[in-house]
């Protein structure tokens, strides 16, 4: 009994590392079979044998393919090895070194010291700006900080861990995970795109089917990855653009579902009572409109934070920009969750 208390099950987690190495080499290989199958097998030719439109077609399709190619590798490789942010050693919140501060430098008389009543330096859960502590790590845990399982160590405003990209996704590659998303998104719709007329051809016209059954598996190969990760990753971009205008997590999305999921199982304690349902029905809607997001200073002043277009920082942006520091965050007064 006393083995398995020592077992910890966080530990299988950093298998999933390994996976994501996995996942690095299904991106290159993804990404070469659509080099291929564009550039060399459907519009190099037409640049290099073709007439005068269609070299004009294929000049702008293989342009549009290469700028955004650059584009998503320039962002994937920003998310790999960018560090989402961690917490500086014995790091405590401002407030607690002021009290600190205070407390030391403060004399207690000796009748009213038994009066005084020291608050805990941090609590295991919180909420806003309230302290945190991490067991795990053995250091305080700033606002919007979490411990990841896989990586083993707290991160800056972590949003998840992506398998794709072997690292977790925080304050300081957010930006970059976001772009990379929108870059893959444009490529892979280029590149569905510029392959459906030969994809076509190849079943409508026998004639000029190619003669290497290679060139052709690579063909469909590459049009039905390129055409899967487009839907898919309009779905990613969607979400995410929710959270942006909101700037909450994936973490903290999670979060609020369950509050208001809690206020719905409410319902579950008086199922008989139509009376006490829509009592209930009525309690849970007004609280619906009254819980607002402390971190969410509206879309505009969201997107602030994070824009844009170059998957890079400047040394200002660094330096004005409290949530690519990830230590304290700007919030609304008044807000309830």
């Amino acid at each position: 009994m006393e083995c398995f208390r020592r077992v910890n099950p966080f530990r299988a987690c950093a298998g999933l590392r390994v996976l994501g190495y996995l996942m690095l080499a299904l991106v290159a290989a993804i990404v070469a079979v659509s080099y291929y199958a564009v550039v060399v097998y459907a519009w190099g030719p037409l640049l290099l044998g073709g007439g005068g439109g269609s070299v004009a077609a294929a000049a702008i399709v293989l342009a549009a393919f290469h700028l955004l190619l650059i584009m998503m590798l320039w962002c994937y490789l920003m998310v790999v090895f960018t560090d989402p942010g961690a917490v500086p050693e014995n790091w405590r919140h401002a407030a607690e070194e002021d009290d600190m501060d205070e407390s030391n430098t403060r004399t207690i008389s000796n009748d009213v010291a038994t009066d005084i009543v020291n608050p805990p330096l941090f609590t295991s859960e919180g909420q806003g700006n309230a302290s945190r502590y991490c067991s795990r790590c053995q250091n305080g845990k700033p606002p919007r900080c979490h411990h990841c399982s896989i990586c083993d160590r707290c991160v800056l405003k972590m949003d998840h861990h992506c398998v794709w990209v072997v690292n977790c996704v925080g304050a300081r590659n957010y930006k970059y995970f976001l772009l990379f998303l929108v870059y893959t998104f444009l490529e892979t719709v280029l590149d569905t795109l510029v392959l459906l007329p030969s994809f076509i051809t190849f079943f409508r016209d026998e004639s000029r089917r190619s003669s290497s059954a290679s060139d052709v598996a690579i063909l469909f190969l590459a049009f039905v990855l390129n055409l899967a990760f487009a839907l898919s990753l309009l779905i990613f971009i969607g979400m995410h653009t929710s959270l942006v205008a909101s700037n909450t997590t994936s973490i903290e999305s999670i979060r609020l579902a369950i509050i208001f999921v809690g206020s719905w199982l409410v319902l579950l304690a008086c199922p008989n009572d139509m009376l006490c349902v829509g009592s209930n029905l009525l309690q849970v809607y007004e609280r619906k409109k009254t819980v607002s997001w402390q971190y969410d200073l509206g879309w505009r002043k969201n997107l602030e934070q994070l824009f844009w277009f170059l998957p890079v920082h400047s040394s200002e942006d660094l330096h004005n920009i409290p949530a690519l520091q990830g230590l304290g965050f700007p919030a609304r007064p008044g807000a309830v969750v």
